[in-house]
């Protein structure tokens, strides 16, 4: 029995065959979680620069149309209609406009004021949204949640673990304008 074992053990360490589809086994997922996460970090890259962009572009408008500031929901229109790569971001922004002193600067929380699609909206999740006066300055803050194109996977998976708990992930885009005396 020991011999025949033996003999056995010897012809397998010398047989070769297989030995590719081992390398594949090992190498193919790691080569498709790259990919997928390359994938998932140009989607996100670009539905940021949308998101800077729409913000910027109102921000400036704003700036423009000296004295008038509009109201959330305005606003949020106004974004969201320069933002043009945002998907479904009528519902899934949310601003956050606060007054800051220039002498006694004092920034916004870390945590941004997101809205979690898994949640109903109710007036005290509403979010802060001050409008000032006349020479403040005002920095306004939007947070855009939004579903992983490939969320068990690279990127997507760290994405759903680290926003909220409806395993959607977040981003945030910040501007900052003074408040213009009107006309």
């Amino acid at each position: 029995m020991t011999r025949a074992m033996s003999r056995f053990m010897r012809r397998f360490r010398k047989d070769e065959g297989g030995q590719l589809a081992i390398e594949f086994v090992i190498m193919v997922p790691l080569l498709f979680t790259v990919f997928l996460t390359s994938v998932e970090l140009g989607i996100y890259s670009m539905r940021q620069m949308w998101l800077d962009r729409g913000l910027d572009m109102t921000v400036r408008l704003v700036r423009l149309n000296t004295g008038q500031v509009p109201d959330h929901d305005d606003l949020k229109d106004m974004i969201c209609e320069r933002a043009g790569f945002i998907p479904d971001c009528a519902t899934s922004l949310k601003l956050e406009m606060r007054r800051v002193d220039p002498r006694n600067f004092v920034a916004l929380s870390q945590t941004a004021d997101c809205h979690d699609k898994s949640q109903p909206v109710l007036p005290e999740n509403a979010p802060t949204y001050i409008t000032g006066q006349e020479h403040d300055l005002m920095v306004l803050r939007a947070c855009v949640t939004f579903d992983p194109l490939f969320p068990t996977t690279g990127l997507g998976f760290d994405f759903a673990q680290s926003a909220n708990g409806a395993g959607q992930a977040q981003m945030t885009a910040m501007s900052a304008f003074v408040q213009e005396p009107g006309n």
